[in-house]
């Protein structure tokens, strides 16, 4: 099928690996050109050098999504490459294992920040370019955190219910616009955290057997972590023009591990 992404303009933040990057490489894949940034310039360079894409596909650049000058600056430069913007996704952050007792207030404080403008920010930076498309889609990279908190990881359960909230208020304000928002809400996806915990533990078990040992603790119906390219399949599937009536939504790529009917 035929998403209809050829030849539109679509911005990743957080694309120098993991989810970002695979979706960076499934929107080339379907002949979209992206603008994907990072803060670290060197995997950012690594990671568009894999892609294999000339500067007519694929723009970077190092930005720090809360930075909101830095992110007005990026999206210029990608509005002004090339000729407007039609869709974002925005993937950049991190999680926080911290429980209760372990948060400091700087940690709620910047947990909050980087969660929230890393939406904001580079929304409101393509906004009015988002607008003039005709088509344009954003997509919020969350977590099924949102829905069913970890006390282990008190402030980031806290930051992403947030934001899945907001994701609903923004897909009524902007629906004026033409813009339509949704949520993909994660649940474990196999990164290289993963693999570097698997050899911290030095626990004699293939990284295979280890993965299908977490899995089953943490209640994953499939019996396995998730691939960064099954997320990418639904942002992209989001961002597309034959999405035209989906907004306001949320679809959790978790392998059932989301118990949560709303």
């Amino acid at each position: 099928m035929d998403l209809g992404l050829a030849d539109r303009t679509i911005v990743v933040t957080g694309g120098s690996s993991g989810v970002g990057l695979a979706t960076v490489r499934a929107l080339l894949d379907e002949g979209a050109r992206v603008a994907t940034c990072g803060r670290d310039a060197d995997r950012l360079a690594k990671a568009a050098a894999g892609l294999g894409a000339g500067s007519d596909r694929l723009l970077t650049g190092v930005c720090d999504v809360r930075d909101a000058d830095a992110v007005r600056d990026f999206t210029a430069r990608t509005a002004d490459a090339f000729g407007g913007i039609d869709g974002l996704v925005n993937n950049a952050g991190q999680s926080r294992m911290k429980g209760l007792d372990d948060s400091t207030a700087d940690d709620w404080r910047d947990e909050l920040e980087l969660k929230f403008a890393g939406v904001l920010n580079p929304l409101q930076a393509a906004r009015p370019h988002l607008a003039a498309s005709g088509a344009a889609g954003v997509v919020n990279i969350n977590a099924v955190l949102a829905k069913q908190p970890e006390t282990r990881l008190i402030t980031t359960s806290a930051a992403r219910a947030g934001i899945l909230n907001l994701s609903k208020s923004l897909s009524v304000e902007l629906a004026g616009d033409g813009i339509r928002v949704n949520s993909v809400c994660l649940g474990l996806v196999d990164t290289g955290q993963w693999t570097r915990r698997h050899a911290a533990a030095d626990s004699g078990l293939t990284y295979e057997e280890w993965q299908a040992e977490l899995a089953e603790d943490r209640g994953i119906a499939l019996g396995r972590l998730g691939r960064a390219e099954e997320v990418a399949y639904a942002v992209v599937a989001l961002l597309s023009p034959r999405a035209s009536y989906i907004t306001g939504t949320s679809i959790d790529v978790c392998g059932g591990v989301g118990r949560s009917i709303l």
